[in-house]
């Protein structure tokens, strides 16, 4: 489903390069659960970016369903993100002043699903998190793992084929991550491809492999 070839990125910091990335190749089948990890600053989000279309490379190759994402203007990358993907961040990102319902039809919204559609479907979504019945709470009358459930739904409401998961547990106690990480094996076992990003140990666990980055270049899987 996915496959990066040599890729690299780079950032300029004043008058120097810095290299993220550094020749990475990865295969990432259909319906997999893949676990990135690797110290801070070894690459792992950058990568992640890359893979969620949220980022390009400079050098290298990237084929999502034998479609060259590389070579795709910025409007068509917005597109192949609204449609394929599915984004659940550390810190939520939520927006404060909407409800649970809204923030989770933000994704439909942009990518022109009508209003009533757009409803039922958010609706749908929450119950499948089980926060149905609080769906016109504000995010700061939910708790964080209640949260992090709000930007599950979001990341679903779409039907996206894969979910992009950065440090998902990140911020939440342990029962809440463990109930997190149960949506997600759940997802997994409805087809869903999830790459996740963690530095917990017993987190990646769950995924069924685990990539390893170090000063920008695969090292160690599992």
């Amino acid at each position: 489903m996915i496959r990066l070839t040599e890729a690299c990125k780079r950032y300029r910091n004043g008058a120097t390069d810095i290299e993220i990335l550094r020749s990475v190749s990865v295969e990432i089948g259909a319906g997999e659960f893949v676990a990135i990890m690797g110290p801070s600053g070894s690459g792992k989000s950058t990568l992640m970016n890359v893979l969620g279309c949220l980022d390009t490379l400079d050098t290298g190759a990237y084929e999502l369903e034998g479609k060259r994402v590389d070579r795709m203007d910025a409007l068509s990358l917005a597109r192949l993100r609204n449609r394929k993907f599915g984004f659940v961040f550390q810190l939520f990102n939520l927006i404060p002043r909407l409800d649970a319902l809204r923030n989770v039809e933000l994704p439909m919204l942009y990518g022109g699903v009508p209003s009533a559609e757009r409803r039922l479907r958010a609706a749908a979504a929450l119950e499948r998190v089980g926060l149905g019945e609080r769906c016109h709470h504000v995010p700061s009358r939910l708790s964080g793992g209640q949260q992090q459930r709000v930007a599950i739904a979001r990341a679903v409401a779409n039907d996206p084929d894969i979910i992009i998961a950065d440090e998902p547990t990140g911020s939440l106690d342990s029962r809440s991550s463990d109930e997190i990480m149960k949506l997600f094996a759940d997802l997994h076992r409805q087809g869903k491809t999830i790459l996740m990003v963690t530095h917990e140990n017993d987190v990646a666990a769950h995924a069924q492999r685990i990539i390893r980055l170090r000063d920008g270049r695969i090292g160690e899987a599992a």
